[in-house]
């Protein structure tokens, strides 16, 4: 059963090193210890993983993946702290494009929608205008229903 799930690494160094899940539904957890633990996801499950670090001075990193777990024999990319991988819908990194995408996830949970459910094009299409300076159409309910029927008949 562990072959098919993806695990996630966590660490949590107050102050220093904060690695957490934004959402995600976990299919297992192990403690390692009281600041690291690993968090298992099944195929197909989605997450957001955040990533941030820093020195006596501020903050040195920041990221957000959201992951989208592939199945055993699927190509992956790899995203640190994350075994074997999985394929990649979004990477931003920079707190001021952290927080775009943290507010995009709030919008979508004000909506009434689980961002796990969220149609995977749409943390590409979030992605890629982000990445070329633009406004990302929102996601909406009417957006949402007609992935559903897409998914239901594939």
């Amino acid at each position: 059963m562990t072959e098919t799930l993806a695990h996630v690494e966590l660490t949590w160094i107050e102050k220093r090193i904060e690695h957490w899940i934004r959402f995600g539904s976990v299919a297992h957890e192990q403690i390692l210890d009281r600041r690291r633990r690993i968090l298992s996801f099944p195929p197909d499950a989605v997450f957001a993983f955040l990533r941030w670090a820093a020195n006596d001075f501020g903050t040195v990193m920041s990221c957000i993946d959201i992951v989208r777990v592939t199945a055993p024999g699927e190509p992956y990319q790899t995203v640190p702290f994350v075994r074997p991988g999985g394929e990649s819908l979004l990477r931003q990194s920079g707190w001021p494009k952290v927080r775009l995408v943290l507010e995009a996830i709030d919008r979508i949970e004000a909506i009434g929608i689980d961002p796990v459910d969220v149609a995977p094009d749409h943390w590409r299409h979030l992605h890629n205008r982000m990445l070329s300076g633009q406004a990302a159409r929102p996601y909406t309910r009417d957006r949402h229903h007609a992935w559903l029927r897409r998914r239901a008949v594939s």
